[in-house]
């Protein structure tokens, strides 16, 4: 496999870091001012849990099971193979039950890491439509976005977090803390903002960064982007019930969940349309190597 680094993903997953690096500094610093310290452990005990855990908190959030090779052979089996030729240790194996045909890479480092995909997925694609979306997914792994994605969505969670339920400690009382505590929603509003559209710039790049990678592990562009045209398609026949119930996962999904104007501008990935002609550039450069 002739893998060569993403520089240019490397360099954005650097520069949204040290933006959001800065911009914890300052979330933490306006929430000593306000002097609700009860807030500041809070935080720090989050950021622990979302790093050491964020596998296992991802898997559960989305109902998803760990399965066994004897569960499910086939699929240990092209993850596997993907994972020798990817170059990488392989990763946890997980099913969702669930009709959404999707697929999600999670895990603090490439020795941590999981793979997780429908049954809803498993059930519509072919062999290689499937092998190229799992090499999507590990390429994620073997770029380390998972990583950083996974940090970065710790400061936007947490300060959403303290927006929702900030008025219950105090935030509708007239003393001093309920005064510190509004600064504080105030705070994390903006800092929620902000977190939101760094995470959103990076998100978009990372799906191009990862479709040019499954394209490089399977030698199949082509396949890829018949995965792409089937799930996008299907994704107009799931409930609703069923897409708002996982939208909350978007930045992970090989497809964003989008069912209106604005998910689609806000959207964590690039339009499918696009990555398929990109695809389809890419099967063209390698025919004519």
């Amino acid at each position: 496999m002739d893998w060569k680094p993403d520089w240019g993903l490397r360099g954005r997953m650097v520069l949204t870091m040290f933006l959001l690096f800065a911009l914890y500094i300052v979330f933490v610093g306006a929430l000593a001012a306000t002097r609700n310290w009860f807030i500041l452990p809070f935080v720090g005990v989050f950021l622990l849990a979302q790093f050491f855990f964020s596998d296992r908190l991802a898997l559960y959030s989305m109902g998803a099971k760990e399965v066994s090779e004897e569960e499910y052979p086939e699929l240990h089996g092209t993850i596997s193979r993907l994972s020798q030729q990817a170059d990488l240790p392989k990763p946890k194996v997980a099913v969702v039950d669930s009709r959404i045909p999707n697929a999600f890479a999670t895990g603090r480092s490439q020795k941590k890491a999981a793979v997780a995909v429908t049954t809803g997925l498993l059930r519509m694609l072919d062999r290689d439509e499937l092998e190229g979306v799992l090499a999507h997914e590990l390429a994620h792994v073997k770029n380390r976005d998972v990583m950083v994605m996974t940090i970065a969505s710790f400061l936007s969670t947490v300060a959403f977090m303290i927006v929702r339920w900030g008025f219950w400690f105090g935030g509708g009382s007239r003393d001093r803390q309920g005064g510190g505590i509004i600064v504080a929603i105030a705070v994390s509003l903006v800092v929620w903002i902000v977190s939101f559209v760094l995470i959103r710039a990076l998100s978009r790049y990372r799906e191009y960064a990862a479709d040019r990678g499954a394209a490089v592990i399977t030698g199949r562009p082509s396949a890829l982007a018949s995965a792409l045209m089937k799930i996008s398609g299907n994704m107009e026949n799931v409930p609703k019930d069923d897409l708002r119930e996982q939208s909350e996962m978007n930045a992970f999904f090989i497809i964003p969940i989008k069912s209106d104007f604005i998910g689609r501008v806000f959207s964590t990935h690039p339009s499918t349309e696009n990555r398929i002609e990109r695809l389809r550039d890419l099967e063209r450069e390698m025919e004519t190597a």
